[in-house]
C-alpha cells in the first residue's frame, strides 16, 4: 500500500486547534492564531516544522537539563527498549528502579533514605502530604490531631487537589474551592522587595518568618507539616528567600515537632547551582519531592524521598493496616529510570554543576544590562532560575494591569527574534538548560533587550 502523505503544516495547525486542549491556555485566544509547531531539538535549540530556530529559554518548561538529544540519554533509552518498556513496581521490582533509588539517596541530603516513585511534581507532593498525615497516626507516639499543613501565601505546589490545596495562587484555585481541604494554614511571606518593612539583604531581619513561628507555637499539636519551595518560589515569579530563611524554618519545625517538606520539583537537579536547593543552607528535610529535571527533560518521572523514621511508621502486620495505600500504574517506569540514571551520570562526566557555578555570576552580569530598561522593575536570580519583572515605573514598582498582557507580548516579540520564554503575569521567566553556554546565554539576554523596547513602542503608540 502507498504511504499516506504526512499532513501539511496548515493541516496540522488546524487539527491542533480542533482537537487539543492545552494546559494553562485560554483556548479562545489560542484558536485565533496558527500555533507554533516544534518537531526537532538539539542542544539548547528547538526547530519548528518550517525549519526556524529558537533558543529554549524555558528548558521546555523547566525540565531539560543537558540539552535536547543528548547522546548519553538517547542511548540509554534505546538500550532499555531492547529489554522492556514497562513493568510494575506493585509486587515486583526491576534493576533500574533499584539503581536509581540508590543513586538518589546518595545524592540527596543525608538522612533521606527511602524513595517512593511517581510520575510528576504534583503527585510527588501529593504523596508527601499523605505520608505526613499517616505518619502522625502511626508513629511511636501517635498524634492523630496533627492533620493540618502550613504553606506560604504565594506558594505553588501542583495541580492535584492535595497539592493545589497547599498552593497560594487564587487564580488557579478559585473554581475548585469546594474541593480544597480545610486543614491548612497560610502565612504571608513577602520576601525581599515585597516586604512591607522594606527590608533588604543583607540587613533583612526575617520579620516575614514571625507569622510562622506564631502559628507553630499556638497550633503545633494540630500541624502535620510545613511545606516550602527551598530558596526560591517559582510560580510566584521567581521570588528568592532571604539568607538563613530556609534554615530558620527547619529549626522551627524541629523545635515544635512538625515535619518539614521540601518541594524541590522546580529547584532540584542543579537549577540553583547545587544538586538540590536545600544544600545552600545545609538543610535536611523530613520529606523531599523531586521531579522535573530527574530524567533530563525526556520522560515523566518523580520521587518522594523520606527518612528511615517516617518509613518505619508504615511497617507492621498486614491486619494493622499500616501500609501506605498509594501507587501509580507507571511508578518507576524502566524507560524513565534509564533516562534518569543517564541524566545523573552526565552530571559527573561533564562536571555540570562545576560549569554552572562558574557561569552563574557571569549570567548575573549579563542580566544587569537589562536593569537600565525603563520597564524592568526587578531582576531576580537564583542560579539558572531568573525572573525579570516588567513594571510601568521602575522607581515605584507600579505594575501594568494584567489585561495589558505586557509579559505575553514581550514573549511573542522574543519568539519572533528566536527565543522561547514564557511569562508569569508580567514577569518574564528565563530558565535555560544547565548546558547552555555563555554565548547562548548572551544571545538570550540580547533578544530580551530588543523585545522589550519593541513592545514598549507598540504599547506607547496605542496608549499615547
Amino acid at each position: 500500500m502507498p504511504k499516506k502523505p504526512f499532513p501539511s503544516v496548515k493541516q496540522l495547525q488546524k487539527d491542533a486547534q480542533s482537537y487539543i486542549w492545552h494546559p494553562f491556555t485560554q483556548m479562545q485566544e489560542w484558536e485565533q492564531h496558527p500555533p507554533l509547531l516544534i518537531n526537532r531539538g538539539k542542544g539548547t535549540f528547538l526547530y519548528d516544522v518550517d525549519g526556524n530556530t529558537y533558543l529554549d529559554g524555558t528548558s521546555s518548561i523547566w525540565v531539560n537539563i543537558h540539552g535536547h538529544r543528548h547522546p548519553t540519554i538517547d542511548g540509554a533509552i534505546r538500550k532499555q527498549l531492547t529489554q522492556i518498556a514497562h513493568t510494575t513496581l506493585l509486587g515486583l521490582s526491576h534493576p533500574l528502579s533499584i539503581q536509581l533509588a540508590k543513586s538518589l539517596v546518595h545524592l540527596a541530603p543525608p538522612g533521606l533514605r527511602k524513595v517512593f516513585f511517581s510520575d510528576n511534581g504534583s503527585t510527588a507532593v501529593e504523596i508527601a502530604l499523605k505520608m505526613a498525615i499517616q505518619y502522625w497516626q502511626q508513629c511511636s507516639s501517635p498524634q492523630p490531631r496533627k492533620i493540618e499543613f502550613i504553606h506560604l501565601s504565594a506558594a505553588y505546589h501542583g495541580d492535584t487537589v492535595g497539592s493545589m490545596s497547599l498552593s497560594g495562587n487564587g487564580l488557579f484555585q478559585k473554581p475548585f474551592s469546594s474541593l480544597l481541604f480545610s486543614g491548612r494554614q497560610q502565612i504571608e511571606a513577602p520576601f525581599c522587595y515585597r516586604c512591607p518593612l522594606n527590608l533588604q539583604f543583607p540587613q533583612c531581619q526575617m520579620a516575614c518568618i514571625d507569622p510562622l513561628e506564631s502559628i507553630l507555637k499556638e497550633k503545633h499539636e494540630e500541624i502535620a507539616a510545613v511545606i516550602v519551595e527551598p530558596m526560591v518560589q517559582g510560580v510566584a515569579g521567581l521570588i528568592p528567600s532571604p539568607p538563613g530563611y530556609l534554615q530558620r524554618i527547619r529549626e522551627l519545625c524541629r523545635r515544635y515537632h512538625v515535619l518539614f517538606i521540601a518541594d524541590e520539583v522546580a529547584t532540584g537537579f542543579g537549577r540553583t547551582g547545587r544538586m538540590f536547593a536545600c544544600e545552600h543552607e545545609s538543610v535536611i528535610p523530613d520529606i523531599m519531592a523531586i521531579a522535573k529535571g530527574m530524567t533530563g527533560g525526556y520522560l515523566p518521572l518523580a520521587a518522594t524521598l523520606t527518612t528511615e523514621d517516617i518509613y518505619s511508621a508504615f511497617l507492621g502486620e498486614f491486619d494493622e493496616s499500616k501500609t501506605f495505600f498509594h501507587g501509580h500504574s507507571y511508578t518507576g517506569n524502566p524507560l524513565g529510570c534509564a533516562a534518569a540514571l543517564a541524566n545523573l551520570s552526565i552530571f559527573k562526566t561533564e562536571r555540570t554543576l562545576t560549569k554552572v557555578q562558574r557561569r552563574i555570576p557571569k549570567l548575573a552580569v549579563l542580566l544587569q544590562t537589562l536593569s537600565t530598561d525603563p520597564w524592568v522593575g526587578d531582576i531576580r536570580q537564583c542560579g539558572y532560575m531568573v525572573g525579570i519583572e516588567l513594571v510601568q515605573d521602575p522607581h515605584t514598582k507600579k505594575p501594568f494591569p494584567l489585561s495589558h498582557r505586557i509579559g505575553h507580548h514581550v514573549t511573542l516579540a522574543a519568539r519572533a527574534l528566536g527565543l522561547l520564554i514564557r511569562p508569569i503575569g508580567n514577569t518574564l521567566i528565563l530558565m535555560p538548560p544547565l548546558s547552555t553556554s555563555l554565548k547562548e546565554l548572551k544571545q538570550m539576554i540580547d533578544i530580551i533587550k530588543v523585545a522589550i523596547p519593541l513592545v514598549r513602542a507598540s504599547h506607547n503608540s496605542k496608549n499615547p
